[in-house]
Parts: structure tokens; sequence; C-alpha cells
């Protein structure tokens, strides 16, 4: 059987798992893995901090295990909820339409779990070992709620297992048509959140007779309004001007830069831009809880994101900027901090990557992206220092600008053929960076 059908199936096996986080319930799943991958001769140990959320670490050790790298590929096995009521075909059917295989999961990202899976395990039944180092497959669960039973827990509870110096992940990969060019985004950084509270404080009262009241919303909707209108300073971090220069502009001039980027493809400059500086996104708006009553407390809550390295400082002070003199009427607090973290982009993987691409995609190029979001990259990072982790999904005929608005959507599906292409990319990597 060839890489796209071996992948294809197993995504399709995949997808029928539903596994809806939450409740995850992502055992079923991890089980049929673990048969798969142990058929093929890898190695496999699940372990989890409840029963039915179980991690799958899956190791191809060859003669020299501790003489060279630990190759890891790492992906998530629970997915966002489905209406399949919105859906053209069965969210959980993993079936083939169209040359598209459809399903939650088909990109994100149950579709990368499977063309590692697959690489790996034709890798083992082709006899192949890793001359030095060794490749593992992290499958892991509860990276839609944040990661604490899945790469948090694996990384910080068994760090034994899940030790690597070289990972891929989500996160990148789909090509980005750029004018005459094609270009392959790999994910070095992602950016860290910062959520808070705008609040605002009033006299309550029966709305019948506004005038007797002082309505906490008037104080707040002008904070809002700020936030809507606000064009945030640049804060430029180096992963991001390796991007601005990949894309021919100058990172020294961050606003024409977009300016000249949007001339070209309006997609890409958006997101281009987000990954330019802090960005803040009202989200939820909550006042009263009785239409007869005037509130006396109205509060904003703002998503916020920073480039990684940065910190609270920094998103404070663009705050206040773009509150300027309402700033005065409100308060604002924390609810969450979480610097975004990166990896060098100078490195082994890196060039393997670009190898690959130029040889698989001829006239194609790689370069640095950052993403908005966070994936369970952050875990690895954190938890081992020296741990290169990129997210890296090569996708040669699904690109960027419509797989980017399947994830977490109605129809979510992937092209047939960057299955293979991508199971192509996992089977060749280990030979070019265990050798």
């Amino acid at each position: 059987m060839d890489l796209e059908q071996e992948t294809a199936d197993v995504l399709s096996r995949l997808i029928r798992f539903n596994t809806v986080n939450p409740p995850g319930a992502e055992r079923e799943a991890m089980e049929w893995l673990r048969g798969y991958l142990e058929d093929a001769g890898l190695t496999c140990e699940l372990a989890g901090a409840e029963p039915e959320r179980p991690n799958l670490v899956a190791t191809l050790d060859g003669d020299d295990p501790d003489g060279g790298p630990t190759l890891g590929y790492l992906g998530h096995v629970d997915t966002v909820l489905a209406d399949p009521g919105g859906w053209r075909h069965d969210p959980w059917g993993g079936e083939v339409h169209d040359g598209f295989l459809w399903g939650r999961g088909a990109i994100d990202m149950k579709s990368q779990v499977a063309a590692e899976c697959v690489a790996a395990a034709q890798l083992a039944r082709d006899g192949w070992r890793p001359p030095r180092g060794r490749l593992k497959v992290f499958a892991v669960v509860d990276e839609e709620a944040g990661g604490a039973l899945g790469a948090q827990w694996l990384t910080q509870q068994r760090p034994d297992l899940a030790e690597a110096d070289l990972v891929l992940n989500e996160g990148g990969g789909m090509v980005m048509p750029y004018g005459d060019r094609r270009l392959y985004g790999v994910c070095c950084a992602e950016k860290g959140t910062f959520r808070l509270t705008i609040t605002a404080r009033g006299v309550a009262g029966h709305a019948s007779t506004p005038a007797l009241t002082d309505n906490a919303l008037f104080k707040l909707l002008p904070a809002l309004r700020r936030l809507a209108e606000a064009d945030v300073g640049f804060d430029v971090t180096e992963e991001v001007a390796e991007l601005v220069r990949g894309l021919g502009e100058d990172p020294a001039d961050p606003a024409a830069a977009v300016a000249a980027i949007a001339a070209v493809e309006p997609r890409l400059a958006g997101l281009v831009r987000a990954n330019l500086g802090v960005t803040l996104a009202p989200t939820m708006i909550e006042a009263s809880a009785k239409i007869n009553v005037v509130p006396a407390r109205a509060e904003l809550r703002v998503d916020g994101r920073a480039p990684a390295g940065l910190g609270a400082e920094t998103v404070t002070r663009r705050l206040e900027e773009v509150l300027g003199d309402t700033a005065a009427d409100v308060e604002v607090d924390w609810l969450e901090q979480v610097v975004g973290n990166r990896s060098p982009t100078d490195t082994p993987l890196m060039a393997a990557i670009a190898d690959w691409i130029g040889e698989a995609d001829p006239g194609a190029t790689i370069v640095p992206t950052v993403l908005p979001a966070f994936t369970d990259s952050r875990w690895w990072r954190t938890a081992f220092p020296d741990c290169v982790a990129y997210g890296f999904f090569p996708q040669r005929h699904q690109p960027l600008y419509e797989g980017w608005a399947m994830m977490h959507a109605d129809d979510e599906r992937i092209d047939v053929r960057d299955l293979g292409f991508a199971a192509d990319f996992f089977t060749d990597l280990p030979r070019r960076l265990l050798a």
C-alpha cells in the first residue's frame, strides 16, 4: 500500500473515533494507534493522568540510541465539537469526496498524527533503524483544552518518556502562494496569551428611571470603542523580522512592510500584522442580569496576545496607549498571563526541512513563521530548554488561505494528495537527521 492511501486509511479511522474535548475520551483511539504501531515494530507505552485519557509514546530505537538526537513527532488526537447539521458530510465519517477526506480533525490535527504514525510504521516495517539517536511518536490528549492532561502532564510528570531534542508539531507547513512564489512556513515561535477584564462601575437602579442611576455600560463603551478603532503599535521580534525579510520587505519599517505585503496578498498581510505586535481582541461583555435593572457593574473581557518573549509589561503599555483618557473610568485585572516561547531558526532541523522542500517542490522556499495562538510545542520548549520545536506539516495542494479557515469550522477537510506529501516528508526526515 502506498503512503498516500495508508495515511488516508489511518486518518479515516482516527476521525471515526469521536474525541471531542470535552470529554475527550481518547483511550479507544490511543489503543488503536498503539496496536497499529506495535504491529509495525515500534515500542509503545500509554501514560496519563486519567485512565480514559492516556497519552501514547512510541519509540523506534537503533544501534546507538544515545549517540544522536531524539527526533519527536508530536500530535494531539482530541478535537473541538462539530454540529452535523452544518456539514455536507458526516463529521465523524472520515469519508473521501471530490478528492478530499472530510471530518472533524482532518486539518486540526488527526491528519498530521496519521502521517507521522504511517511514516514511523513504514520505516519500522522496512527494517530501517536509526544509525544514531531515536525516533519517537507522541500522540497526546487534551490540547484543545490547554494540554493539562496531555502535553503538560507528559513533559512534567514523565520527562523520561517525553524528552526529545527535535520536535515537529502542528502550526506550519501549508503552502503560502505569494505573487509568483511558493512559500512554506515553519512555525518557530508562538505568541503568549494575556487575557484581562476591563471593568466599569456605576450605580444600579430601576431601568424605568435611568436619570436616577449611573449606568456602568456607558462608562465601559468608550473603552470598547478605543479597542475597536485601535492601531496597536509594533513590537517586532526577531522571528517575525525573519518572516518579513523572507517576504522581501524591511522589518525596520513594519507599516510599510504590511502595506507592501497586502498589495500582493491581503490574506497573508493580515496574518503577518497579527504577529508584528500585541493584539487586543474584545470577546465578551457582561452587565446587568435583568433587562429592567441598570447595571452598577459592566465587564469586558479581552483576549490579548503578545510576541514570544514579551510579557505583561508590554501588553500593559500597549493597552494604556489604546485606552488613553478612558482608562481613568475603568479598572483592569488580569485573568491569564502566559509568555510565548520560541526555538532558534538556525538549526539542522530547519536545514533538513529546507532541503526536502527544495527537492519535493522545486522552486519553493521555506520561511520562519509565528503562530498567533499556541500549541503543545510550548510545553516541550519549557520542559526541555534545548529542545528545538517547530510546527510543520507540509501541504502542497491545499494552501494556507483555505486550510486555516477550516480549523474548528464546518466542512473541515484535507486534500488527499497532501496526506501522501506529508507522509513522504515524515518518512524521509529521520534518514537525514538520524544518520
